[in-house]
């Protein structure tokens, strides 16, 4: 009995519409790049779309905070030094943001996917399940580049670019590179010590309207019920929850070990987002020697991003490819890969609080 034809993927992967569609569909469902904490630029779009590794973005410093001048009206005798009642001009700085390009790739087989080929809309599910993969690797990235910004902010600078550990309040480091012993059932977690972190940043701690928690931190939060859920969203029409004023992102992927974990802070713009496009975003290839001859079908999907924490620089010397997620030399999540270059602790806005649930 004869078969109708069979649907491949290269029948229902449109480059041109695929490509910006899963592009799309990841950052709606990205909760920090929603949450406003991770802002798109266009200027880092427009970066991407170039070549280079690295891009360098000039700001001007606020004015330093000299005391004004007392008026006169002494005349001005610029030939007699001492008579020179003249004002001395002051500067201006400027300081040099450095972001770097992130190139990611990932590639599936149509048996991964076979089963998302029974919908009804073919191209749709699939671009479901390739959003959804990176949704939670663009998360992982911006956790792994924020990892690397408190790492650098904990250890000692190298100049004047930091105040060592002026962005955290640690309840569980006991000043002597090791931790504080705890009873079992005790946490550090309440609302004295998230503002003790949120004070870090002064009179602008109302600026931290984000709060990124662990499951396990947000379950103690519940427990001592410090969660307000009044605040609807309109366009799901379900309770956003908020603490202290805050909303409340919860994600299992902030960093968590051994009993201890760190509640992230942000203020909107603490992050700068960027998207490019790879040579050949989409392609799908025939692979007629695998399953022993059977024949496969493989879809590519390649990323190119930028995720730039306001106020800072990339100073690794990361591949081609760009840094990875790992807390390795010149990869995001290390020390030493970061740099500040905001002069003033209140322009970065984002803050940790370290507990322990122990």
């Amino acid at each position: 009995m004869a078969t109708g034809p069979i649907t491949r993927l290269s029948d229902v992967i449109v480059p041109e519409i695929f490509t910006p569609y899963v592009q799309q569909m990841t950052e709606q469902k990205s909760r920090i790049l929603m949450s406003g904490a991770m802002t798109r630029d266009p200027l880092m779009d427009s970066h991407l779309s170039g070549g280079g590794l690295t891009f360098n973005t000039p700001s001007f410093r606020d004015l330093d905070d000299d005391d004004e001048n007392i008026s006169s009206d002494e005349a001005d005798d610029r030939f007699v030094p001492s008579q020179n009642t003249n004002s001395s001009p002051m500067k201006i700085g400027t300081a040099k943001e450095i972001s770097v390009r992130l190139s990611r790739n990932q590639s599936w087989s149509s048996a991964d996917l076979a089963a998302a080929l029974i919908g009804t809309d073919p191209m749709e599910a699939i671009a479901n399940r390739v959003s959804d993969y990176w949704t939670r690797r663009l998360q992982k990235a911006t956790v792994a580049t924020i990892r690397g910004v408190f790492a650098n902010n904990n250890s000692a600078p190298t100049g004047a670019e930091h105040i060592q550990g002026d962005m955290t309040n640690d309840l569980v480091d006991d000043g002597a590179g090791g931790q504080i012993a705890y009873a079992q059932g005790v946490t550090d977690f309440s609302d004295h010590a998230f503002l003790d972190a949120a004070i870090t940043m002064g009179d602008s701690m109302d600026d931290l309207g984000l709060v990124l928690v662990h499951s396990i931190v947000y379950n103690r939060m519940l427990k001592n019920k410090l969660i307000d859920r009044t605040v609807i969203d309109p366009v799901t029409n379900l309770p956003i929850p908020t603490f202290l004023g805050r909303i409340v992102v919860v994600d299992d992927g902030m960093p968590a070990s051994g009993g201890v974990y760190e509640t992230w802070m942000f203020g909107g713009g603490a992050l700068r987002f960027g998207s490019g496009s790879a040579k050949v975003p989409t392609e799908t290839k025939r692979d007629p020697d695998a399953g022993q001859g059977g024949g496969a079908e493989i879809l590519y999907n390649r990323v190119e991003w930028a995720i730039h924490p306001s106020g800072h620089k990339y100073i690794g010397a990361a591949d081609d490819g760009g840094p990875s997620n790992a807390a390795t030399t010149n990869n995001l999540a290390h020390e030493g890969s970061w740099q500040r270059v905001f002069s003033e602790r209140k322009q970065v806005k984002m803050a940790r609080l370290v507990t322990r649930e122990a």
